[in-house]
């Protein structure tokens, strides 16, 4: 049984929870780089992975700053997801630093 608070909505297998859990731990301890290579690695077994697309996104525009970047990947999610508010209101903050 999974310890998540929250409901796996997009069917995820437990080894993607525990790397997103992982990649979000690296994260928060800095290490950026790490974090990094843990999501696109995941990014290459699935390309569609919104959980994976909004973490890359909250990555590169929260962490390292990479706007552009971070916006990229808000927009695969709202390609994939157009009612999504949390990658709507995340691209909206970050296109303000490159408009």
């Amino acid at each position: 049984m999974s310890n998540h608070a929250f409901e796996n909505t997009y069917g995820l297998s437990q080894q993607q929870l525990n790397d997103l859990d992982e990649a979000e731990d690296l994260m928060l301890k800095g290490s950026l780089g790490k974090a990094e290579e843990l999501l696109l690695k995941m990014l290459e077994d699935e390309e569609d992975c919104i959980p994976v697309l909004s973490n890359l996104g909250h990555l590169y525009g929260r962490y390292l700053s990479e706007f552009e970047k971070a916006v990229e990947y808000y927009d695969k999610v709202l390609h994939l997801e157009p009612d999504n508010s949390w990658a709507r209101d995340a691209r909206r903050r970050y296109l303000r630093y490159i408009e």
